[in-house]
């Protein structure tokens, strides 16, 4: 051994010993601070049991802390109390024990169906939306919250459930034997043929067995020997298992193919590859995106477009980029914890770059290009990461105005379609259903007595424009012009509702198909109207 390399090693010996200790001392220092920050709790919690003005609940008070705890790293790491437990089972696999059944607690008291699930125990035994649960096992909902009612609802699958129903159409009351089954709902929305030779998926979540559900849907488009070319739409869809992410990559590139990699505290990626045969490697394929496609959508979105195996189109996405695990934490509870970041093939994280700037919808703010670093496909295309998937070709979904979104998150268009579902024993199939001039004037007489905020854009301007004027003591001056516009801008509920007809007709028709074909019959009933997916149509080269 030459002097240089007995020196280094010297040198090296030294700096371990040296490290060692400050390593310990560092380690027992965060143990320290750890152990009095759990002890000024502790201590804290005690002084208010004993000595504050008014009784104290102190698992309550606990659970606030430790919420607020976590509040403050990011939003999807969460406690999960003992009282919750059973949303860890639709958490890691979407699926629960139940009867399958939107309900919605009316001002009367009762309990209403809202919508069943297609093939649940609601639907096999006859239960319509608008019928009134009046009583669950012999407790009068009248006694019931919502979730109390959907609470004692859920069970073991195959176990018995007595519920006292009230017809909507009829007013019949009788009791009604359910048999609770294990509810999942199938990740396919709707899937069907465009324009003869073109397949396309709705897929709505990626719970478990959901890229199986994926892939019985392309294989029946399949058979029929048509389909030239292939459309996923993930458009709203939040996400789900990262294995059934990967599981639909793989439906269309080679076994072994790198889908996503992950890294955790360590730094260390772990990459996770493709492991079943694909079931086509060529067919042309276009994936919808959105700003609530977010997680595991954008593992699919980002893979395919790093492997240059889709054109990804619609617009940029979420920009949730991180990994959950659930941990018991103890008396039967759990948290949720963000324990790694996620990458496409490429190398792109998608997690938004700044936490705290987000759209009202919660997607991805601006990013500033001095923020965003270049990456390359497999083809040598640039992408860029920094928050979500930027498409390929950007087209912008159709606009809806103020009202007409405030409309839409409302309940008037699902209480309407119930008096309409009451009324309409039949209707015509979902992808050629319309409602008449008579009934969409129905719905402007229904939709008129109940509360949505039917200003417009231009009318909260003109208010804003209004209080300048005060700021500003122009308003005695202009008060006549400004009382002259602002009587022009400003629209009562049916004159919004008879000027927006053509936007607010189809969503009404949507609503209605829901009642009679489920969730799919919508899907079904809303592609007649999707602008966005047939103009990206037009552009697919």
């Amino acid at each position: 051994m030459n002097r240089r390399s007995s020196l280094a090693m010297l040198l090296a010996a030294i700096i371990l010993l040296m490290s060692a200790p400050q390593a310990r001392t560092q380690a027992q220092s965060q143990n320290f601070k750890t152990g009095k920050s759990l002890e000024n709790q502790y201590n804290i919690l005690r002084i208010l049991q004993s000595q504050y003005v008014d009784s104290v609940d102190v698992e309550k008070l606990v659970n606030v802390g430790i919420n607020s705890m976590l509040s403050t790293l990011d939003p999807y790491t969460v406690f999960i109390p003992e009282e919750n437990e059973e949303d860890i089972e639709m958490m890691t696999t979407g699926s629960y024990g139940g009867v399958g059944s939107i309900i919605k607690k009316l001002p009367s008291g009762e309990v209403m169906i809202s919508e069943p699930y297609e093939d649940s125990p609601s639907a096999k035994a006859g239960l319509f939306p608008g019928d009134l649960i009046l009583a669950v096992e012999g407790t009068s909902t009248n006694e019931l919250t919502a979730t109390q009612s959907s609470e004692k609802m859920r069970g073991e699958p195959g176990t018995p459930l007595i519920l006292k129903v009230k017809r909507g159409r009829t007013g019949e009351v009788s009791d009604i034997t359910l048999i609770r089954e294990r509810i999942h709902v199938n990740d396919v929305v709707y899937y069907g043929m465009l324009r003869d030779t073109i397949g396309y998926v709705q897929i709505g979540g990626f719970t478990l067995d959901g890229a199986r559900d994926v892939r019985k849907a392309i294989e029946e488009m399949k058979a029929g020997g048509n389909m030239r070319r292939l459309i996923l739409d993930l458009r709203g869809n939040g996400g789900g298992l990262m294995s059934e992410a990967i599981d639909i990559i793989s439906l269309f590139v080679p076994s072994g193919t790198m889908a996503v990699s992950s890294r955790g505290k360590s730094g260390q990626p772990v990459e996770y590859r493709t492991d079943k045969e694909p079931l086509d490697t060529e067919i042309p394929l276009m994936v919808m995106v959105n700003s609530s496609s977010a997680s595991s959508s954008e593992i699919v979105a980002g893979a395919l477009q790093d492997l240059d195996r889709a054109l990804i189109v619609g617009t940029r996405t979420f920009g949730k980029g991180l990994v959950q695990n659930i941990f018991p934490s103890g008396y039967n509870s759990s948290v949720k914890v963000t324990i790694a970041k996620y990458y496409t093939p490429s190398g792109r994280c998608v997690q938004a770059i700044d936490y705290s700037h987000r759209n009202e919808d919660g997607s991805v703010g601006y990013v500033p290009d001095s923020l965003r670093r270049e990456f390359k496909t497999v083809g040598g295309r640039s992408v860029y990461d920094g928050g979500g998937i930027t498409p390929d070709i950007t087209i912008e979904p159709k606009y809806y105005s103020r009202p007409a979104v405030s409309l839409i998150y409302s309940e008037i268009l699902n209480d309407y379609a119930i008096e309409y579902f009451k009324t309409h024993t039949l209707i015509a199939p979902a992808d050629v259903f319309a409602i008449t001039d008579d009934e969409y004037s129905d719905f402007v007489s229904f939709a008129a007595t109940r509360k949505f905020d039917q200003r417009t854009e231009t009318q909260i301007e003109m208010e804003k424009v209004i209080e300048a004027a005060k700021r500003e003591a122009l308003y005695d001056r202009l008060s006549n012009e400004i009382k002259d516009l602002t009587d022009k801008v400003t629209l009562t509920k049916e004159e919004f509702l008879q000027m927006n007809k053509a936007d607010i007709k189809p969503i009404v028709e949507r609503e209605i198909c829901t009642k009679y074909y489920f969730q799919r019959g919508a899907a079904q009933n809303a592609l007649r109207d999707d602008s966005q997916i047939y103009k990206a149509i037009d552009q697919w080269k």
